[in-house]
């Protein structure tokens, strides 16, 4: 799933263009599984990869252990269950009344922002999007604020410094204190506490971890020039 960036240019940052491919990596981990995703998690090749582009950083963080035992089919059943399908029960069957809700973890950052609206947070990011000339792929289409899209732009805006330098980072450090560091902490904390989460409760986590370490690590060097 990960690829290191070991054969890139000798003139690029390769600690940015190794948190550019994490951020790639996390971007497709959180879409529905395929039969790759199920391989790499399931032989350890995923955690291998982001092991190697971890170990191009400066960040503090371990790679996630990622163990499980599900078949393909119970891997994706498991994805629904936690991302996508929500639960229905009859309140009154006499008049056929159901108590609906969405699914436990859901995968966009309006969810865990009470403080703002969805349209508020999903205009901000259409902006913050088109500013780089980026488009929502028309095939695939969904909210400006699902995490993947968010995990995308990190990781675009990662691999754009790694080339072009500090004002990409920059652009990256308020991404993160403006929409990516809550949907990551948002989305962590529900799969912290759901049952049976299995390989995406330690993604959850890991995902956390690192979004938290390479903001903190962002703000530690560009405080002072924003």
């Amino acid at each position: 799933m990960a690829t290191t960036p070991a054969d890139a240019p000798e003139d690029i940052d390769r600690d940015a263009a190794a948190r550019g491919t994490v951020y790639r990596t996390l971007a497709a981990v959180f879409r529905y599984p395929d039969e790759e995703f199920h391989t790499a998690a399931a032989s350890g090749a995923l955690a291998r990869d982001l092991r190697r582009c971890l170990d191009q950083t400066a960040l503090a963080v371990e790679a996630p252990t990622l163990a499980t035992d599900d078949d393909y089919e119970t891997m994706a059943a498991r994805y629904n269950d936690l991302f996508e399908l929500g639960y229905s029960e009859y309140t009154d069957r006499t008049d056929g009344s159901l108590d609906s809700s969405g699914p436990p973890v859901p995968l966009y950052e309006s969810k865990y922002r009470p403080d703002q609206s969805w349209n508020d947070v999903n205009l901000d990011l259409a902006r913050a999007y088109d500013h780089y000339g980026l488009e929502i792929d028309q095939d695939r289409r969904d909210n400006h604020d699902a995490l993947r899209y968010e995990l995308e732009f990190a990781g675009y805006l990662a691999r754009r410094e790694a080339v072009a330098g500090e004002d990409a980072a920059l652009a990256r450090l308020d991404f993160q204190d403006r929409h990516l560091g809550h949907a990551a902490a948002g989305v962590a904390d529900r799969l912290a506490d759901e049952p049976g989460t299995d390989v995406y409760g330690s993604l959850g986590e890991f995902m956390e971890v690192f979004v938290r370490a390479d903001r903190n690590d962002l703000a530690d060097r560009l405080e002072g020039r924003r």
